[in-house]
């Protein structure tokens, strides 16, 4: 644990007291090098709820003392064509949280004010932060599987996972989960949360699939889940970074697939998405570590032992 002065909000920031923050499979791509663009030193994390304890010059949108989430998409340049276009996700020159901007894995933290949203009243401060990436990035990963797409598969099932099947299962789709090979607790979880049918990864499912979403980094599940849909299905990568994809034939490809990825989010998809969660309402399985302990939630998320997500209370 390193000591810092508080960081002070400049114009358009707020000022946030942090709660809570959530342990991504980003953060570990950033600690791990995977991510190459990242400010270094950085604090990691971007899931992050708390408290605005100070307003920098020209805040308006929230006064000290509101509850805030603060997510992925930290900064826009806001007139790039992308910016211009509803896809700020895309931006030319964004900011990431705990990426390119200090993080949540500390007790304060600074935010650009047109960045953060006010959370759910349902949820409290370590359930909601897996909501803000996890949550944001299943919920844009689903829109993108499209609306038609009835026979869903999962593969992977971590916080993610957990949070879209709740998701899907209430706009009456039928879920495929897939896990490592022999990981009968995530397939277990996936049942209990919902899914239809779980099994292995390398296992072909027992019904043709409407569409895919891939959230594990694993780069030959692009493969498998290019032959479990249907001609005309979607497959969606949902993570930020995959290992190298192996070459397949183009049959699997053929018949008007489509293979796609999904790229940040955008305020739009938190707008929307925090004013579902509780309709649904999505309930997420947490394991809370203290902040000083950061290094063992990473671990534990590397290394599979989670069922869920982690959350940091500094």
């Amino acid at each position: 644990m390193t000591t810092r002065p508080d960081p002070l909000p400049g114009p358009g920031q707020v000022q946030v007291s942090v709660s809570a923050c959530g342990v991504c499979r980003t953060d570990l791509h950033v600690v791990d090098g995977d991510l190459i663009e990242a400010k270094l030193p950085i604090i990691p994390g971007h899931e992050i709820v708390g408290t605005v304890s100070a307003l920098g010059d020209g805040v308006d949108g929230f006064k000290p003392g509101d509850r805030v989430g603060i997510p992925w998409l930290g900064h826009s340049c806001g007139h790039c064509s992308y910016c211009g276009s509803g896809a700020e996700n895309l931006c030319d020159n964004p900011g990431f949280t705990g990426y390119q901007i200090d993080g949540g894995y500390a007790d304060m933290t600074i935010a650009d004010a047109n960045f953060c949203f006010p959370l759910p009243a349902e949820y409290g401060d370590a359930e909601c932060a897996p909501l803000l990436c996890a949550g944001l990035i299943g919920y844009r990963s689903l829109v993108m599987a499209g609306d038609n797409s009835m026979r869903l598969g999962i593969y992977g099932f971590g916080a993610a996972a957990h949070i879209v099947v709740q998701v899907a299962v209430y706009q009456q789709r039928e879920i495929y989960a897939f896990t490592s090979p022999g990981d009968a607790a995530a397939q277990a979880f996936a049942l209990e949360m919902g899914a239809f049918w779980a099994g292995d990864s390398d296992t072909p499912p027992p019904r043709e699939l409407d569409a895919a979403i891939i959230f594990a980094p694993v780069g030959a599940l692009i493969p498998a889940a290019l032959r479990a849909v249907r001609k005309g299905g979607i497959v969606v990568c949902g993570g930020i970074h995959m290992s190298d994809i192996p070459s397949f034939p183009y049959g699997i490809l053929w018949g008007e697939r489509v293979l796609r990825s999904v790229a940040n989010l955008t305020r739009q998809d938190a707008i929307d998405f925090l004013a579902l969660a509780p309709k649904v309402p999505v309930r997420t399985r947490i394991e809370e570590y203290p902040l000083e302990q950061a290094n063992e939630a990473l671990h534990a998320l590397r290394s599979g032992q989670l069922t869920g997500a982690a959350v940091l209370i500094p």
